[in-house]
């Protein structure tokens, strides 16, 4: 397989053809980057994609210890929808819809911007510096957030698995009968680096839109071109080109580290934003508000559709309580251990509703309970919980102690966990409402057959994918295929029976397609004519010029000199 053919797999694999819907919303609708999009997601459909609870069965509860301890580590896969998260959800979707309205691909202001970044790119020089002079004209509907919130908080769990409910990669090639041979890049998702580098940020750009479309631009912009301003202008035209509908740049607070690029970043993103029309959402801990400290243009374009600033979950929170009942239902243990109100404070006590400490904190003190020699029930007590957290989580413990004694001096040295107060009251306020209905309808999908289904098949699907044993059928295959063999079962069936009877189904599938003859994917219409001109020794150059995809240069030349 040759690199061209190789590039073409890579893209195929990601990329989803784009299927155009009829949108509710007249301000969404004759645009395709919109109308490929999936529809406006529903409460329902949040909890429906956003929750994950994993299954520990009574099997699993049953095993030897070395076992068990491996069953544990299930938990850390447990996700709870909050309140919070649908507000997240909520600012995403306007936020990525709101950007594409100025950047239609059938108006000629898209190609409009592609153009003048092009000519920038040619004049090379500190050609970035100057893009608001030249592009304001064109106009753009984007807009920025930020999310502030302290370590641990799950500001990166919840954006991940709120991004994975869009397709990442789209392709047009119609679009009413119109062609429109167009790649589109809904979500792209980067860290900032640890030193605040520009040029660092520009090649881990690079690099992800390699990984997702199988491209070479890491090699082509960020090696060979390694002056920064030429490499800003490269990722601007790229972020255009593929109509990306919202840029994620995570651990925004390493800005911090830097002395030279801090300024220019930060410039960066507020013109990809309100310039060239590329919604950002910048995360960080609570040390990245210092960076919009006495520049209220960054301050206000870092926020312009809001900032959330995601604090801990208060001890008498609705939220807390349904969090706390949900993860304590995960026990690998012989014995179940009744959710007392006093192991409700103690845990609090020492995770202060810091969600991945509390999970962690549960799992270690499952793992100290199951090999205790003294606690042959394996029932958990406070004291358990205390003695985990004192010297299996000891190194966090001069960050929880200052969050608990609320001590000004401390917290200022771990100035992740800062937080503005101000702010997190009014977002209280604001979230009050949500958390009863949301408790609700969680119960009640929890206790349906139809979750209960969804989770087991889910969990089969993942354990049988990672396996390895099916490379000829997709993920999204094995899921199918599983998801039909639970359903048709009772939902009391042996976990590892489904999983058996899921393993023969597969072998089966991959067996017959072995027989089958493998259908070529049709190339684009450009690599059709690459490869039709290969076949009859022709140079593709003079076949894509006699098809008019290449003008001739002096005729061109002499057009324009002439008009």
């Amino acid at each position: 397989m040759n690199n061209l053919e190789n590039d073409n797999y890579l893209y195929q694999i990601v990329a989803e053809r784009a299927v155009y819907k009829e949108q509710e919303l007249e301000d969404y609708a004759n645009n395709p980057f919109l109308e490929a999009m999936p529809p406006i997601f529903s409460e329902d459909d949040v909890l429906e994609h956003f929750m994950y609870t994993p299954i520990i069965s009574d099997s699993d509860r049953s095993s030897p210890e070395n076992l068990r301890y491996h069953v544990l580590k299930r938990v850390k896969s447990f996700i709870q929808p909050l309140p919070i998260h649908f507000l997240v959800e909520r600012r995403l979707s306007t936020l990525i819809r709101r950007g594409y309205l100025a950047r239609n691909p059938l108006n000629i202001n898209f190609l409009e911007r592609l153009r003048v970044l092009a000519e920038m790119r040619d004049e090379k020089d500190q050609g970035h510096l100057y893009m608001k002079d030249r592009l304001t004209y064109i106009g753009s509907t984007a807009d920025s957030l930020s999310i502030i919130g302290i370590s641990g908080i799950g500001k990166t769990t919840a954006i991940e698995r709120l991004l994975q409910m869009y397709p990442q990669v789209i392709k047009h090639e119609f679009y009413r009968d119109i062609p429109l041979n167009r790649t589109q890049i809904v979500w792209l998702k980067i860290d900032c680096p640890y030193d605040g580098n520009l040029s660092t940020l520009c090649k881990s750009f690079f690099e992800e839109i390699d990984r997702i479309l199988g491209t070479r631009y890491l090699d082509k912009f960020g090696y060979l071109t390694r002056v920064t301003s030429s490499m800003l202008l490269h990722m601007t035209s790229l972020a255009s080109l593929y109509g990306i509908g919202v840029l994620v740049i995570d651990e925004i607070q390493h800005l911090l580290n830097s002395k030279n690029d801090q300024e220019e970043m930060l410039n960066f993103f507020v013109t990809l934003s309100n310039t060239v029309g590329i919604p950002t959402v910048l995360i960080g801990t609570s040390k990245a508000q210092q960076l919009f400290k006495g520049n209220f243009r960054q301050a206000r374009r870092a926020g312009s559709d809001g900032s959330i600033v995601w604090d801990r979950m208060s001890e008498e929170s609705a939220e807390w309580e349904f969090f706390i009942e949900t993860l304590w239902e995960l026990q690998c243990l012989k014995s179940r251990t009744e959710l007392t109100d006093e192991i409700k404070k103690t845990i609090y006590y020492e995770c202060q509703g810091i969600t991945a400490i509390a999970v962690n904190l549960f799992i270690l003190t499952q793992e100290r309970v199951l090999f205790d020699e003294n606690n042959p029930n394996e029932v958990i007590t406070p004291l358990d919980i205390r003695t985990t957290a004192k010297v299996d989580m000891k190194i966090i413990q001069p960050m929880i102690k200052a969050i608990r004694t609320n001590n000004v001096r401390d917290m200022i040295r771990y100035e992740d966990i800062m937080v503005n107060l101000d702010d997190l009251m009014l977002q209280h306020k604001q979230g009050i409402e949500y958390e009863g209905k949301v408790r609700n309808a969680l119960k009640e999908r929890i206790n349906t057959v139809e979750y209960k289904q969804k989770d087991i098949s889910e969990r089969i699907a993942v354990e049988l994918a990672a396996a390895g044993l099916f490379s000829s059928l997709k993920s999204s295959e094995i899921q199918i295929i599983v998801k039909k063999i639970v359903e048709r079962n009772p939902i009391d069936t042996n976990y590892d029976l489904l999983k058996m009877e899921c393993l023969e189904e597969l072998s089966k599938c991959c067996k017959e397609m072995q027989h089958k003859v493998k259908v070529k994917v049709p190339l684009l219409p450009l690599l059709n004519i690459y490869e039709q001109a290969l076949k009859k020794k022709e140079h593709p150059y003079e076949v894509l010029k006699a098809k008019y995809y290449i003008k001739d240069p002096l005729v061109e030349f002499f057009h324009q000199v002439g008009s």
